[in-house]
């Protein structure tokens, strides 16, 4: 994912939900706004296939709701940051207390997804799981389709990688789900 800055000020979040929407998609780093070129085909297939097998069951177990990638979470303010995870999970009892909201979702997802594309560095994704897991994300999958693998952190000291012969659980966050790894690299060649 290559990420060009597009601003010299301070965008806030509201700022960013009325930008018109085109073929690139934005992310709010503290105040900083930063375009994202579009994610190649591999990319999207992997993370529609883990976002469809996470929304079944989600909703057949009714645990609460299954975003895309173009879901932007508000997970700091003054200066604002909004970041848009490939899949995102956020449970039925912050549903309940915050409702479906029409601009972004005010704090971090209980579960977020970032599938690894080949520009990325690790430096790029590991700046972003700790975004996510100091705003309050309590499980964070990073896929990997060059190394076929998927990494979980639970926390800055609790990682763990899997490799295709291994199961993706949801651990206690989305208790029950259950996805074979190869099963996210099918089709892949």
């Amino acid at each position: 994912m290559e990420i060009m800055s597009t601003a010299e000020k301070l965008t806030t979040a509201e700022e960013l939900l009325r930008l018109p929407r085109g073929e690139f998609r934005y992310e709010l780093i503290e105040g900083e706004l930063l375009m994202m070129t579009p994610a190649g085909s591999e990319h999207g297939a992997i993370g529609m296939d883990l976002g469809m097998f996470l929304a079944q069951y989600v909703r057949k177990h009714a645990l609460g709701r299954v975003f895309c990638a173009e879901t932007g979470f508000k997970i700091s303010q003054n200066p604002d940051t909004v970041l848009a995870p490939d899949v995102a999970f956020v449970c039925q009892s912050r549903l309940e207390e915050i409702g479906l909201p029409k601009s972004f979702f005010p704090e971090a997802p209980a579960l977020a997804v970032e599938v690894a594309s080949p520009g990325d560095t690790i430096e790029e994704v590991d700046t972003k799981i700790r975004r996510w897991l100091t705003a309050g994300t309590q499980l964070a999958w990073v896929v990997n389709p060059s190394g076929r693998t998927v990494t979980i952190y639970r926390a800055l000291d609790d990682i763990q990688v899997l490799t295709e012969k291994d199961t993706l659980t949801g651990d206690s966050v989305v208790p029950g789900f259950e996805c074979k790894v190869a099963e996210l690299f099918a089709g892949l060649s």
